[in-house]
Order: structure tokens, then sequence, then C-alpha cells
């Protein structure tokens, strides 16, 4: 493939997948990452994508601030930030493609269910409880956080219910994010295996169209009402998952 042909690919998925956060708070890096590892690399890829992503979720979370819930946050981090480090620390043992494969699989289930739900009116979606089963939830997404750097759905899960308020989702995802990419950009940094002139050059080229996306996203997160913001939340979450399994079932089978 020509190289300005890779160049504008990568800026178009840049720009749309933003776009779908800056609505929702989350399904950037998951929806982009099966595209760019194809034009780029996947090594080239993740840090480029969680370097991008850090700065748009500080934006978001500047933008939103005083939305935002400490309580609920609080007891979001705890559990994901319990299962960071064993996930870090598992990463060369755990089966990557074959436990994404199953929560792409779940993750198209509970969005479909969530999307059938809010069309159903008189099928609310009831709030999420902080019973174990919620906790444990929550302590998966960091192990899988930690390890493939792919835990979010885990989270949108637990958040679609216990933040039914779309700015308040939002924000509170976009400060988990800024966290998560931070711990992990800082553990790069001490290792000096990850970053260099290659992958600056990517973030620098993917910003502006990532500033893009993200403005046109916030605008309509304003001037969506919370029933159709709920239907994309959902929508996301099940077209993320489709294309995590469809990805990973490919690298299985290769």
């Amino acid at each position: 493939m020509d190289e300005w042909m890779k160049i504008l690919l990568g800026a178009l998925v840049v720009l749309a997948t933003h776009l779908l956060e800056g609505i929702t708070g989350f399904g950037s890096t998951v929806l982009a990452l099966p595209f760019l590892s194809l034009l780029t690399g996947l090594k080239n890829s993740i840090p480029m994508l969680c370097a991008v992503g850090w700065v748009m979720s500080l934006y978001l979370v500047i933008r939103s601030w005083r939305a935002f819930q400490w309580k609920e946050f609080r007891f979001i981090l705890l559990w994901v930030g319990l299962g960071l480090a064993p996930g870090m620390l598992l990463y060369e043992y755990l089966p990557a493609n074959h436990l994404c494969v199953i929560l792409g699989c779940a993750m198209i289930v509970i969005g479909l269910d969530g999307c059938r739900k809010c069309y159903r009116r008189n099928e609310e979606v009831k709030p999420a409880g902080r019973n174990w089963l919620m906790r444990a939830l929550l302590f998966c997404g960091g192990i899988i956080q930690g390890a493939f750097g792919s835990g979010g759905p885990f989270v949108i899960i637990y958040a679609a219910r216990a933040l039914p308020e779309k700015s308040l989702f939002r924000v509170t995802l976009s400060l988990l994010w800024f966290i998560m990419n931070s711990i992990r950009m800082c553990v790069w940094t001490v290792q000096g295996t990850v970053w260099n002139r290659e992958i600056g050059l990517l973030i620098l080229a993917a910003l502006p169209f990532m500033v893009i996306g993200v403005l046109i996203g916030d605008y309509l997160h304003r001037k969506v009402n919370q029933f159709y913001f709920r239907v994309c939340v959902y929508m996301v979450l099940w077209i993320a998952g489709a294309v995590m399994l469809i990805r990973n079932l490919i690298l299985i089978l290769r």
C-alpha cells in the first residue's frame, strides 16, 4: 500500500474512533487498534494510542470536571487498581487472544442486551450494586488492563449502570483512562524500550486528527439526549466487542 494512503487511512481511523470516545468516554483504543496495527504495526500503535488517549482524557476531564462524583470514582479506581499490578506481572502467562475472544463475546451480548432494554421502555436498566460480582468485574478489568491494555469493557459494564447520567459517565471514565495511561507511560519510560523517534512522529501526526474528532464528539455529547446517549454507549460496546472477537479469532486461527 502507498505510504500516503496509509497515512490517510490512519488519520481517518484516529478521527472516527476519537469522535466516538468524545461522545461516550470510551472505545477509541479497542476500535482503532486492529486497523492501526495493520498500518503501523502493533508495537507502534499501542504506545501511540496510549499517548494520544492520555491527551484526550485530560481534555475531557478538564472539560467536564463539574460533573464529577468522587465517591463512585474511588470505588472503581480501588478495584481496578488492585487488579492492575497482577495483570502487569501476568502479562507473559495469560492467554491474551483466547481471553479477548471471551471478552469480545461478552461485550457483544451485553451491548445488544443493553440496546434492547433501552428500546423497551418498560424494562429499565437496574442500577449496579456494589456486590462481590461488581467488585470481581472491576478487579478482572484491572488485570486485563495491566496485561493487555484492554480491560476497559469490564469497567463499562459496571459504569453503564452505576453512572446513568451521560456527563458523569464520560468524565469518570476519562479520569480513569488518564490515570491508567499515565501509569503505563511511566512504566514504559522507566523500561526505556518503548519510546523512539518513529512513535514520536506517529503521535505528532495523530494529534491533529484526535483533536478534530474529540471536539466534534464533545459537541455531539452536549447535544444528544440521555436516551440516545445510552443507546450509543451500548452500540459502541457491542461493535468494539465484534472488532475484538474477529481480530483475535484471526490471530488464533493463523
